[in-house]
């Protein structure tokens, strides 16, 4: 454990973050860096707690608790209070593969699950997990580790989001030659193309890519399994594959008026522009990897969000950054609590309003939070030219019918409309695109994800894996190592007949 009181001395203590006037004004991160001591004050909240419910890492009535990669919590904050931070970073990569993304883009489902968390705020544990893995890579810990041997297998990774590269990150490790097929450009997934830059900056996916391509694993972009790669091919040129593809197709809005122009998915204006400011390039397309990518700008224009988590937010701060003219964003839920109800005990995830980034940003500049609660839309409105101009909402309660279920019911006289010409739809995802099923006949679930054999990754075909959104559904950063490190294991183990992987 930590301090022995530590908790009872300090407060919590976050870093401060870069002004939202600065900002907006670039792409780069906002976050700041705490010095050392303030980072060992934070590692001494760490309470000797019996049972840390901070790595439990379940799920209980669909809810995550704690960390579900079982990072070692309690350990590497005592570590990091003692000031032994080359010890504290060994503890942290024996169960993050990618401690710079999760200490970055992962909500801390840890936090919530933490036992101070009970009656006082909980401990920074993501501030700290980053603070350290930020130093290993500052002091030079962080190294290419090559395997001691190979076992002359191959296998094919189809995917470079979390899930896939925490997948081949494994197989390499345990002396497979990997492949890492991507259809975009550039390698990274999500990482790279579906968080905006100032959440995650691209270089430091990029060195992270670099020290996978370093101790040995292949990666081949612009290849699209199922387009421009039979898929049947995978398993005729490669002793086992592991689909890691995401679940990329996004929920659609189906009123009236959708048709028009100027109405986008999230995913497609968050790709385009991260391209653009990658390549440095301008003009209306980007073309990746055979598809077009349109590059949006919000510039001097009224941008309408439809959609209140994690993507609906970082549209709001892209459009911000672009120069947008008005800004509002929908969210058809009811606002939370501003401490949890009684439906939402520790160690759950608190369901609570919170003010992230982007509506900050917004409320700083624009004097006002851009979030609408409990709104429907009823239809979007167009010009002469069918392009959206509005966005006619209603406002909603929600009522719970005979079998318990909550539904939104209009409420009468709340009409409004709203202008608007970029309309971004950030309302998530319904599952895997349906591209390689089809070529494998894999059977997919009730939920539309990929059918897996009892929840151990492997599909019906002999030697064909999944894991990852695409097998789980839309979630965490966090759950996508999980599922790749499990599918890894899986692989292994139906290579080789037994495996030491965790």
């Amino acid at each position: 454990m930590a301090k022995a009181t530590g908790f009872m001395e300090f407060q919590r203590e976050l870093p401060s973050d870069r002004t939202p006037g600065e900002r907006v004004g670039d792409w780069m991160e906002f976050h700041e860096h705490f010095d050392d001591g303030k980072l060992q004050r934070q590692g001494a909240r760490c309470m000797d707690c019996g049972t840390p419910f901070c790595h439990t890492g379940v799920l209980i009535r669909g809810v995550t608790l704690g960390c579900p990669i079982h990072n070692l919590i309690p350990e590497w904050n005592d570590l990091v209070y003692r000031g032994q931070w080359r010890q504290a970073y060994e503890r942290l990569q024996k169960t993050n593969n990618f401690p710079e993304f999760t200490g970055r883009v992962c909500p801390a489902p840890c936090e919530g699950s933490c036992t101070l968390g009970i009656n006082e705020p909980p401990v920074t544990i993501k501030t700290i997990e980053q603070a350290i893995i930020d130093r290993a890579f500052t002091e030079g810990w962080v190294v290419a580790r090559l395997p001691l041997s190979r076992t002359g297998k191959r296998v094919a990774v189809v995917g470079s989001g979390p899930a896939g590269l925490a997948c081949a990150d494994q197989l390499n490790q345990a002396g497979h030659a990997v492949t890492v097929f991507e259809r975009a450009d550039r390698f990274g997934g999500l990482l790279v193309y579906g968080i905006p830059n100032m959440k995650l900056d691209k270089s430091i996916v990029k060195r992270r890519l670099d020290l996978l391509m370093a101790e040995g694993i292949k990666f081949v972009n612009n290849v699209e399994i199922g387009r421009n790669y039979p898929a049947e091919k995978l398993l005729g040129e490669f002793d086992a594959a592991v689909l890691c593809c995401g679940a990329t197709q996004p929920r659609d809005l189906t009123v009236e008026g959708r048709e028009l122009s100027g109405i986008h998915f999230a995913m497609e204006y968050l790709h385009g522009n991260t391209k653009h400011l990658l390549d440095r390039q301008h003009g209306d397309v980007q073309v990746d990897g055979g598809f077009a990518y349109p590059y949006i700008t919000a510039e001097g224009k009224d941008v309408v969000v439809i959609g209140g988590g994690d993507t609906g937010t970082d549209c709001v701060a892209t459009a911000l950054r672009q120069g947008c003219r008005g800004l509002v964003q929908l969210e058809i839920l009811p606002c939370p609590p501003d401490s949890r109800p009684p439906d939402n005990p520790w160690p759950e995830w608190p369901r609570i309003f919170r003010t992230d980034y982007g509506q900050e940003e917004c409320q700083a500049l624009r004097g006002a939070d851009p979030r609408r609660f409990a709104v429907m839309t009823r239809r979007f409105l167009g010009d002469a030219r069918e392009r959206v101009c509005g966005v006619e909402t209603v406002q909603v309660e929600w009522v719970t019918g005979g079998e318990g279920r909550a539904s939104p019911r209009p409420l009468p006289g709340s009409e409004q409309t709203h202008p608007a010409d970029l309309v971004l739809l950030a309302m998530g995802f319904l599952g895997p695109e349906e591209t390689i099923l089809k070529q494998l006949d894999l059977a997919s679930d009730a939920r539309g994800n990929i059918q897996t054999n009892n929840g151990k990754y492997a599909t019906r075909l002999p030697g064909l894996f999944a894991a990852g959104d695409m097998r789980r559904g839309q979630s965490l950063v966090v759950w996508a190592i999980q599922e790749g490190c499990g599918a890894a294991r899986e692989v292994d183990r139906y290579l080789m007949g037994i495996s030491d992987l965790p």
